[in-house]
């Protein structure tokens, strides 16, 4: 596994590391591994998935997300790979609706948008005009000059973005609200379905069946190592629990967020490194509540909160959108935020959380604590890139200027947000371009 780059091999083969085995690195090996090539995956933790990744409670029958996934029906990418190794992926239509003056409405749909009774109905058709023009606009180029918290309330209405779409931006991203580009709120409205597509079983299944369709095909994927730094020409230091090790490899694939990357790499040049540091993120936490009953009762799966004072951010809850019977008959609930790694959220336990958020929760259903079975608390101090406007000028590259040594995190899926479909997307396309 470990020796010379430069043995003898013949037939094109490489030896190829990839740092990660969130589904950006865990699809490239796969593709690399189908073309023969010696593909090593390195994963710090003990399950495939990155931000994926999932955990099981002793009586559930299928894993759950520690932070809420799902796709939509027109990401092709992870579609088609989960087609292509034979797993299966679930279409549903469930129900969001967002949360207003207390009260819960649906809004998904343009029926329900255009039916929305607390706009007249030149707002609701302002509203819908602008939404509509935005899901067939196919170029999102000339829209990332533009902020979006600028150009929304002169096209939709001041009132319609007050009330809807600035709580959101705001609970979402904080500081960095009033400097989102509206190219990302293109993509997420271009993007986005009624129906939603889940894997059966959740995302880690579908992470561990991938890590056996790389292994079949003569890949490796090493949990619990680490990399601690790399060097010139794919030099890897390798940590594990007992030991550390050094390794050469002909190409090196690096998922990780940037700001690791600058950290495992301290050779990168200066100019480079102050380029990424200009990269800005924020992360997630999710605090899961397993309950007796339903938390909505009108069976909502995800509810976005339109109040800036919130604590929270979305209630998302999972079992209104794939069956209880698969978590023992539990309701799951997730209590999302997304917040800066420094912020108090990430120093508070999940008591702490629960106790803050509680009077907002018996707002919408008062006796909801009399159900709880248990809650678990997930943090992610990088989750979303912020999207400034013109973020294609700072987009970092694929090449880095490490010798053989390539970039590939969900910084570089843009115009698109974040995703798990990204992330295969990113992986075909690392894979064919260190192989071409």
């Amino acid at each position: 596994l470990f020796r010379s780059p430069s043995d003898p091999r013949g037939n094109g083969v490489m030896r190829i590391a990839i740092i990660g085995a969130g589904f950006t690195g865990l699809t490239a090996a796969y593709k690399l591994a189908k073309q023969h090539h010696e593909v090593v995956v390195f994963e710090k933790d003990q399950e495939p998935g990155g931000l994926a990744v999932g955990y099981k409670e002793k009586k559930w029958e299928w894993s759950l997300e520690k932070h809420y996934h799902h796709c939509f029906t027109n990401d092709k990418s992870i579609l088609s790979l989960a087609k292509e190794i034979n797993y299966e992926m679930l279409i549903k239509r469930p129900k969001t609706s967002v949360f207003v003056g207390n009260k819960i409405y649906q809004l998904d749909s343009p029926i329900t948008v255009l039916l929305f009774p607390l706009l007249s109905v030149f707002e609701r058709l302002k509203m819908s005009a602008v939404i509509g023009f935005l899901r067939i606009d196919p170029f999102w180029k000339p829209l990332e000059r533009y902020k979006a918290s600028e150009i929304l309330p002169k096209l939709m209405g001041k009132k319609p973005f007050e009330m809807i779409w600035e709580p959101l931006f705001v609970n979402k991203f904080g500081n960095f609200a009033n400097n989102i580009s509206l190219a990302w709120f293109w993509a997420r409205i271009k993007k986005r379905t009624s129906a939603l597509a889940y894997p059966k079983g959740g995302f880690l299944e579908l992470a561990k069946v991938l890590v056996k369709e790389i292994e079949k095909n003569g890949g490796k994927v090493l949990f619990e190592n680490e990399i601690s730094e790399l060097k010139e020409k794919g030099q890897l230091v390798i940590k594990t629990k007992s030991d550390e090790k050094t390794a050469g490899f002909d190409k090196v694939i690096v998922t990780l967020p940037s700001f690791l990357f600058l950290k495992i790499a301290p050779t990168l040049p200066m100019d480079y490194q102050e380029k990424l540091k200009k990269l800005q993120s924020i992360g997630a936490t999710n605090l899961v509540l397993r309950l007796k009953k339903p938390f909505f009762k009108d069976n909502t799966y995800w509810l976005n909160v339109c109040d800036k004072n919130t604590p929270v951010m979305a209630i998302v809850e999972h079992t209104n959108y794939m069956d209880k019977q698969y978590y023992d008959g539990e309701s799951i609930v997730y209590l999302g935020n997304y917040k800066a790694p420094d912020d108090a959220y990430f120093k508070m336990t999940k008591e702490e959380m629960l106790k803050k958020f509680d009077p907002y929760l018996k707002k919408i259903n008062p006796g909801y604590s009399q159900n709880i079975i248990g809650y678990e608390l997930f943090k992610s101090p990088f989750a979303q890139p912020i999207i400034p406007i013109n973020y294609s000028k700072i987009l970092p590259p694929f090449k880095t200027p490490l010798e053989n040594v390539f970039l590939a995190n969900i910084e570089q899926v843009y115009p698109w947000d974040r995703g798990t479909n990204y992330a295969v997307e990113l992986g075909i396309k690392a894979a064919s371009l260190i192989s071409s």
